[in-house]
């Protein structure tokens, strides 16, 4: 899916600002909202979540849908001979939009963009647009929500009781912000349209080939033309599929981006994209780029903000990236959802790596002792019982690998964080979404899924037979011991070995301790700065000392919104930044430490 750029032949209009806002008090649909006006509503920004924007813990905690609505007009002249379409970029997490009262469009999954073309819906002067956004997840949606039983959940969501209200109950540990998002926006392009674009480098050399194929509508003659950064034309094909060469090519480096411009014409329809040349490959427990033993520094994140929630944040997307490179981080993973385009053309931009990954968060009913259905033990791929999410997997594969397939800042695909992979059926569950990656991507990355703690990990977790690269979310001496550091780094240590026997390169992509910003004392006591650190440098120690290890991506980034429970005290607090993004002093030593590790050839064989 092509983001949309506004070119000689496209338009391209925002539908952000403030909208009208109401929670469904049931008889919404009945009522049909959606054909006028809203009553009593109340004002809602887009994008951004809505759960910390009013004060009221109805809203922050609503469950079930809510209403979007404002009006628009679109300039007659605009409208001749054009294509006009609605795209949205993340609604979370179903979405119904009516355009006048008629329903257009329908679309499950909250982190991945998706549009309507609506000309033949469009009135003269004012049209109503109304959105009805769900938010409820339960064991069919990514990421999953539980079901309510007698225990609760791990993370602390409240249990039932009779009479109790509707709530949900996520599978995860982060809040579940929703509503709009991010952008929504109107664009138009001429009736003989390009559709999509795929570009796949190759090098050899100094120079570089770029095979490609564009997918059109209509009739039309179709060229292809690369400009450099002084706008010099560097290489030109004709035909909608074919080969481009560039002489003495620039490549797209880790912390030293270069970004070729890549012009479409068809017939009268223009696209220019932003494209960086590199390659991705596993050899051996090697992670290359470029050719290059490349080593992972950095963190998973999440899009967490206040009070946007999971909204989009330009500006803080701006400043994270330039902490890392203060930092000296060069990579993260988009845990546990694909992130906003506008983060992944920054990333693209600033030569910051990425590990892109599904929204399949959850897919593990052991969390909690696995008490997820009335009470009683269940597998989590119980045809009856267990979670019915493998389809609508196979749709968010597909949808993340068309919107992120060209990017050169991503690297490698995860298609799940901590699922059940060690439990019957995992193998069968996940062998076709693996299947299905590997065959979608043009670029033939590495796969993975990012293995959650069990134990006899390496010989039970089917990650073993199918991920290119092993990620391993491990907290040693933080859930598996601690305050005690010797005896769970001898553990981890011991873990390793075995991974280390599969020959794969291994990144470590979450580990960590729950830190209060302020929180010291004269000896490392849990919670404290002191112990991070010790914390850090007990785990490094371990990490340095193993091969077969070619990153380290620490947990958290940044402090992060949660659901209440007594294990999160204000959130998530293992960051190594707050969530407003001041260092903790475990964060100057990182910057020490990856400042003196070399993006490339850290461990020599």
């Amino acid at each position: 899916m092509l983001y949309p750029e506004m070119t000689a032949s496209r338009f391209v209009m925002s539908l952000d600002g403030v909208w009208a806002f109401c929670l469904d008090n049931e008889k919404g649909f009945e009522e049909k909202w959606y054909e006028k006006p809203l009553k009593n509503a109340m004002t809602m920004p887009v994008p951004a979540s809505y759960n910390d924007i009013k004060d009221d813990i109805a809203i922050r905690d609503h469950y079930g849908w809510v209403f979007y609505q404002r009006t628009f007009a679109l300039p007659k002249a605009l409208l001749e001979g054009q294509r006009v379409v609605l795209r949205l970029d993340a609604v979370s997490h179903y979405a119904k939009i009516y355009l006048n009262g008629e329903l257009i469009c329908e679309h499950k999954g909250g982190f991945l963009p998706f549009e309507v073309e609506m000309s033949e819906y469009i009135q003269d002067g004012e049209n109503l647009l109304t959105i009805a956004v769900n938010n409820v997840i339960d064991y069919t949606t990514l990421p999953v929500g539980g079901k309510a039983s007698m225990f609760g959940g791990m993370f602390g969501g409240l249990t039932d009781a009779v009479g109790a209200k509707k709530e949900n109950h996520p599978n995860f540990d982060f809040f579940n912000y929703c509503g709009i998002n991010r952008s929504v926006r109107i664009y138009t392009t001429p009736k003989n349209y390009i559709e999509d674009v795929t570009l796949v480098p190759s090098v050899k050399g100094k120079g570089a080939k770029i095979s490609y194929e564009i997918a059109t509508k209509g009739k039309g003659d179709c060229k292809i033309e690369v400009f450099d950064k002084n706008g010099r034309k560097v290489a030109s094909a004709d035909g909608a599929k074919g080969e481009l060469t560039i002489k003495n090519v620039h490549l797209w480096q880790p912390l030293a981006a270069y970004l070729y411009d890549v012009k479409i014409t068809f017939g009268e329809d223009v696209y220019t994209t932003r494209y960086g040349v590199r390659t991705v490959e596993v050899k051996g427990t090697q992670f290359l780029i470029n050719g290059k033993p490349f080593y992972f520094k950095g963190y998973g994140k999440h899009e967490d903000t206040f009070p946007n929630g999971r909204g989009m944040n330009m500006p803080m997307n701006v400043k994270d990236i330039s902490i890392m490179k203060w930092q000296g981080a060069n990579s993260f993973r988009t845990s546990h959802y694909p992130y906003s385009e506008e983060m992944m053309r920054l990333c693209d931009e600033e030569g910051i790596v990425v590990i892109d990954e599904t929204t399949a968060v959850g897919v593990n009913l052991q969390f909690g002792g696995g008490a997820n259905f009335n009470g009683e033990r269940i597998g989590t791929f119980d045809k009856e019982h267990g979670v019915q999410t493998q389809e609508h997997h196979k749709e968010v594969i597909r949808d993340l690998i068309a919107r992120d397939k060209n990017h050169a800042c991503v690297v490698l695909w995860s298609i799940a964080n901590e699922p059940d992979s060690g439990s019957e059926g995992a193998y069968q569950y996940f062998k076709p979404l693996f299947d299905l990656a590997r065959k979608l991507d043009p670029q033939k990355r590495p796969c993975t899924l990012v293995s959650v703690q069990m134990a006899n990990a390496p010989k039970v977790d089917c990650s073993a037979k199918l991920s290119d690269v092993i990620c391993l979310n491990r907290y040693y001496g933080w859930y598996v011991g601690g305050p005690s550091l010797d005896w769970p780094m001898k553990a981890f240590e011991q873990e390793l070995e075995g991974w280390a026997k599969l020959n794969k390169p291994v990144v470590i992509t979450e580990y960590g301790a729950d830190t209060v910003a302020g929180m010291h004392d004269t000896t490392p006591v849990l919670y404290t700065e002191e112990y991070q650190v010790d914390y850090y440098k007990a785990n490094n120690a371990v990490l340095d000392k193993c091969k077969c290890v070619v990153g380290e991506q620490v947990w958290n980034f940044a402090d992060f919104a949660t659901s209440q429970g007594l294990l999160r005290v204000g959130g998530n607090k293992k960051g190594l930044f707050t969530r407003d993004r001041k260092p903790k002093y475990v964060a100057h030593y990182f910057r020490e430490r990856w400042h003196k590790i070399p993006d490339f050839n850290y461990k020599k064989k």
